[in-house]
């Protein structure tokens, strides 16, 4: 039996990673077998993004999302640990951020049906059955980043101008994706116990499909 594969998405701050983690520990009490995963991955190629969005290394839009989709095809086929193992071993798969924050982070900057086409049309990327999109004000989420941690640790997107015109992005791209992408809007503004819950009556038709 195929597993299903379940994307979280949001801007920085929103609590995406801790929910992930919550889910998946709630779907492993109810017996599912839940891998968990993110991006960039810890590859060659994840790495020398983590470096870029990190300031220490210098990139352009259309390299770092060549790079991106690059590291997304090794995620999908690595054969001992990638995302379609997992599938056909009938796994749930949750993985922190996807194709979604390539579309909204470096489609900005470059031309979003390129990377569209880079991604549909490569039969290597797998598509999620759904895509948990966490919502939150954006003052919200840089007081979170900031709470969180010292300033060299803070990334170039992680900033009121960055987030409000990626947050734009976000909206613009599900927008276009409506007609064939399952995305469940969650509000994020609540208790970790209370998200949680909602995001687990959001998946619960995908799952039991």
């Amino acid at each position: 039996m195929q597993g299903k594969f379940i994307v979280f998405e949001g801007l920085d701050g929103t609590g995406k990673t801790t929910q992930l983690q919550c889910v998946a520990q709630a779907l492993r009490e109810k017996g599912y077998t839940v891998h968990t995963t993110a991006e960039p991955t810890g590859n060659a190629t994840g790495k020398l993004l983590r470096a870029f969005l990190g300031g220490k290394e210098r990139s352009t839009p259309w390299a770092a999302a060549s790079l991106f989709l690059a590291d997304r095809i090794n995620h999908n086929t690595d054969p001992d640990d990638g995302i379609m193992k997992h599938l056909s071993d009938g796994d749930i798969v949750l993985c922190d951020r996807y194709y979604y924050s390539t579309f909204a982070y470096q489609g900005t900057d470059t031309d979003l049906n390129w990377i569209f086409d880079s991604h549909f049309n490569c039969p290597e990327v797998q598509k999620p059955d759904a895509c948990v999109f966490l919502t939150m004000p954006i003052e919200k989420c840089l007081a979170r980043i900031h709470a969180g941690r010292d300033a060299s640790a803070v990334e170039i997107f992680e900033n009121t101008d960055s987030l409000t015109r990626i947050a734009k992005r976000f909206a613009d791209v599900f927008t276009l994706l409506k007609d064939r992408e399952t995305v469940f809007e969650i509000d994020a503004d609540g208790s970790i116990e209370e998200i949680t819950q909602r995001i687990l009556s959001a998946i619960r038709p995908i799952l039991e499909a």
